[in-house]
């Protein structure tokens, strides 16, 4: 018994391992340009968080399988993952981009035109998410990307229902949170809320949900047409 059950475990730590050298090969499959190290750069030095090259080419994916021409993005931060969705969506898309730091946009505005994007396909709001969000217009949405504050992600949720068409995608970045959402020890409110977001998506009626494996966790839904 002894012999079977270390085999088993010997079994995990391989799967493991090979799943971790796996997610590694993804995460940095698609090489990243001057503009993006340019913006990642920003963000290391101001302290925040950006998404990672395998979630950044998802998003890209996403914009460019929806042929999206509008975009909502909740946090802007330095334009990392605003880069890639304006490489995804149509030559004429606009990205819609909140934040309440001012300064932070002004590092995205930058990295944009670093990027060769024109000045007109990116439209920055200074301010908090859900005193902008309600201004957008219904249904106006290809896609809505959330990246804000977790304990207002079901808030956020229930906005993007409202500002996405017929098929349109919505996407929560960082649900896995560094491992804590699966993990069983007491946890803080924003982290159980992230687990009400999680099953919120898979019971809703009017969305299609998937939870990709890239960077923080990308978790992913498409509105019923």
């Amino acid at each position: 018994m002894q012999s079977a059950s270390r085999q088993l475990r010997g079994q995990e730590r391989a799967i493991t391992a090979n799943r971790q050298t796996s997610w590694a090969f993804a995460d940095a499959f698609v090489a990243e340009d001057e503009a993006l190290r340019w913006a990642r750069d920003r963000a290391r030095e101001s302290g925040l968080p950006s998404v990672s090259p395998g979630t950044g080419a998802a998003l890209r994916l996403l914009a460019a399988t929806a042929d999206a021409k509008a975009v909502a993005e909740i946090g802007t931060g330095t334009g990392v993952s605003g880069i890639y969705l304006l490489h995804g969506m149509r030559p004429d898309g606009v990205l819609t981009t909140v934040d309440p730091e001012p300064d932070r946009q002004q590092f995205a505005r930058e990295a944009f035109r670093t990027a060769g994007f024109a000045a007109n396909r990116a439209r920055f709001i200074p301010g908090r998410a859900l005193d902008v969000l309600p201004r957008l217009a219904d249904g106006g949405y290809d896609l809505v990307f959330c990246d804000g504050d977790r304990l207002e992600s079901l808030d956020y949720l229930a906005e993007s229902l409202r500002l996405l068409r017929p098929g349109g995608l919505v996407c929560f970045e960082g649900v896995f949170a560094d491992g804590r959402t699966v993990d069983s020890a007491s946890q803080p409110a924003e982290i159980l809320r992230v687990r009400e977001l999680l099953r919120a998506v898979r019971e809703s009626q009017e969305l299609i949900p998937s939870l990709l494996p890239v960077g923080d966790g990308l978790l992913c839904a498409v509105r019923r047409a």
